[in-house]
């Protein structure tokens, strides 16, 4: 977690809290941030179990979030940081455009949801954006989620699929969740019925692939 020395900037420059694991988009986010007149990069963070730590060190006025971070993921990360740290805005910035991901990050109370693919001046535009109260949402992926539906899997049912993403057996899922061997099996069944999918490791790609893991 390093903090970025200050230039001379305007009295008002827009604060950013960037987390990326990354090391070489991370730089380079902060880089081309950087190089706007408005916007300072405070603090970076390879982590998502950091997150939270340092926007309440650093305070930024918009946290720039990857959503596959180590630790914690950017969109649990935003939600615990519209309970820490209200007045931050979050924006989530992702290589994967997954219309389960929007569904949740809005769930999450994120501002804004953007593919890292886009030019940074559509970035730097929707910082500023988001400070005024607007939310922000690449037009491509927002018409994906309204075709796409909501997410079909309750809470439990993500849970386990998630607990056996690994190749865990039953017996290890049933452990780790505090449930029985049979429960976990059910919820299994019916996590792989409603994918329609054949078994839980087509499943879990399914889900993962849209956006609801």
């Amino acid at each position: 977690m390093n903090e970025m020395p200050r230039g001379s900037r305007p009295a008002k420059c827009i604060r950013v809290l960037l987390a990326e694991d990354q090391g070489m988009m991370r730089g380079a986010l902060a880089l081309l941030l950087g190089m706007e007149d408005d916007i300072e990069v405070v603090a970076q963070v390879s982590r998502g179990d950091t997150i939270v730590e340092a926007a309440l060190l650093h305070r930024p006025d918009v946290a720039l979030l990857d959503i596959e971070l180590p630790g914690t993921s950017g969109l649990d990360a935003a939600a615990e940081l519209r309970e820490q740290a209200p007045d931050c805005r979050v924006l989530i910035l992702t290589t994967f455009g997954r219309p389960g991901y929007l569904r949740r990050a809005m769930e999450a109370g994120a501002a804004g949801f953007l593919v890292k693919d886009g030019p940074v001046e559509e970035l730097a535009s929707a910082i500023r954006r988001v400070l005024t109260g607007e939310t922000v949402v690449d037009p491509a992926l927002a018409a994906a989620a309204l075709g796409a539906g909501p997410n079909p899997l309750t809470a439990r049912e993500c849970e386990v699929l998630t607990a056996s993403a690994d190749g865990a057996t039953v017996a290890d899922v049933a452990g780790r969740l505090h449930l029985s061997e049979s429960t976990v099996r059910n919820y299994l069944s019916s996590a792989i019925g409603k994918t329609g999918t054949r078994n839980r490791a087509e499943a879990v790609r399914e889900a993962r692939q849209q956006g609801w893991l």
